[in-house]
């Protein structure tokens, strides 16, 4: 029995000991690599715009007229009543999210496409969209869209900002 005990107690100290040691190495390895390397996500400032934004989208993919598609913005307004309108008016009016009027004077056609279809790069790397956050409290989260949903929806944006 008095030797059971002290195999029992010598297995204990070893076992505290061995886990101990290991993660003190593994931190000071950690630490000492992170220190070294910078991290691989933060923003390059040279590579982000922040008049296009974080995404697929730009100018000349989205070859915007100054003519209003009407069609298009009907459909992209039944699309925003649906995955938008719980969160953001039409108006100047905060709701959860900001209000839409004249978001088209005051964003790219491309910012707004990129941000739609890919919010969270943006709230992450954007000021413009950190901004927001800031004063909306609440992420936007992703609709999901596709890229005619996000089309049509812009241009009921357009629309609704009085574009004929």
């Amino acid at each position: 029995m008095k030797n059971l005990i002290i195999i029992a107690t010598i297995f204990t100290s070893a076992l505290l000991i061995s886990c101990g040691g290991g993660e003190k190495k593994s931190t000071e390895t950690q630490t000492s690599t992170t220190q070294d390397q910078p991290a691989t996500n933060t923003p390059d400032p040279n590579e982000y715009d922040p008049k296009r934004g974080e995404g697929k989208y730009t100018a000349e993919s989205l070859a915007l007229t100054d003519k209003l598609d009407a069609a298009m913005a009907t459909t992209g307004e039944t699309a925003a009543g649906v995955k938008c309108a719980s969160c953001h008016k039409y108006t100047d009016e905060k709701l959860v999210g900001p209000g839409w009027k004249d978001v088209t004077k005051r964003r790219t056609p491309e910012w707004i496409m990129n941000f739609i279809t890919n919010p969270d790069p943006m709230l992450d790397k954007d000021p413009e969209a950190q901004a927001m956050l800031e004063l909306c409290l609440v992420r936007m989260p992703n609709q999901n869209l596709t890229d005619e949903e996000s089309r049509q929806i812009l241009e009921f944006m357009r629309k609704n900002d009085g574009v004929k």
